[in-house]
């Protein structure tokens, strides 16, 4: 199993500085990942992570990194595509497209984006289609219903073959999202309670494996969870997940670890310390 951070890059977190440096700390502490959220108006102070990634990857060597989740229905897919292959070449191959629907209204609806959940589906779909094909070095023309390619071909391709990994995130028991997952190259549940337990990870990993194409192929199962502090403990919790099938535990650094959920205010002020003490503490590897 693989261990990254889960970072919410708002509130005290918007700072570039900071975020640069928990990087750094993350990789120094033995953590494989370092991944930012993605959204537009959750909170007022925010930075951009496709711009903070690229500089995250200018000051790490190892640690893979990218977006978690970001909505490509509310992307251009070309535009998207090129900043996942610019930082997967600054990054020298350690860029993750973590995607999904977007749990969080306000991402589209202030903004004039498409908000109903099934048109949201099909342009997203759509959208990783463009993507796909623009990585495999395909010139596209494309008229979909969302979007209208003519001749795009793009250079370079990502260092990464036969791309830019993509997971794929949706709220379980449903099944749409897990069957999308299946089509690519990681699957990012998160249960209607926000944690998942490893039996519904069985099933979970079960159901996705019933609809891949290629069971050959490099395939992350990425479980967000908060590990109790006590180390020992903490091991017991992983392992029970390893044990299910995960191949990822993002460890959630964010207000959720004080009882904060979707939608709710931001509690203030953040406990930064605790959480900066959790990073260098490193992940809970045997």
């Amino acid at each position: 199993m693989k261990f990254g951070i889960q970072l919410p890059n708002f509130g005290p977190f918007s700072e570039v500085d900071r975020l640069l440096a928990m990087a750094q700390q993350a990789e120094s502490a033995g953590w494989d990942g370092f991944f930012l959220w993605d959204h537009v108006n959750i909170h007022d102070r925010m930075a951009d992570s496709m711009t903070v990634l690229a500089a995250i990857a200018t000051v790490t060597s190892r640690i893979a990194i990218g977006p978690m989740i970001t909505g490509p229905s509310r992307r251009r897919p070309w535009k998207l595509a090129r900043e996942a292959t610019t930082i997967d070449h600054l990054s020298k191959g350690r860029f993750v497209l973590g995607i999904g629907l977007g749990a969080e209204p306000r991402d589209f609806d202030n903004v004039g984006e498409v908000v109903a959940p099934k048109p949201r589906a099909q342009k997203m779909d759509e959208a990783l289609a463009i993507m796909d094909a623009l990585w495999q070095g395909e010139t596209v023309t494309h008229h979909g219903a969302y979007f209208d390619v003519d001749d795009l071909h793009f250079e370079p391709r990502p260092v990464q073959s036969p791309r830019v990994p993509i997971w794929v995130a949706g709220l379980w028991p449903n099944k749409p999202p897990m069957r999308r997952a299946a089509k690519w190259d990681g699957a990012f549940p998160i249960g209607n309670g926000y944690t998942l337990s490893p039996d519904e990870w069985r099933e979970i990993i079960a159901y996705v494996n019933q609809h891949r194409t290629d069971a050959t192929a490099p395939y992350a199962f990425v479980h967000s969870g908060i590990t109790p502090s006590d180390r020992d403990a903490a091991l017991a919790t992983v392992t029970a997940y390893a044990e299910a099938g995960v191949t990822w535990w993002l460890e959630d650094i964010s207000p959720v670890r004080v009882g904060w959920t979707l939608g709710a205010d931001w509690p203030e002020p953040w406990p930064v310390d605790e959480i900066v003490a959790r990073i260098a503490a490193g992940p809970p590897k045997k």
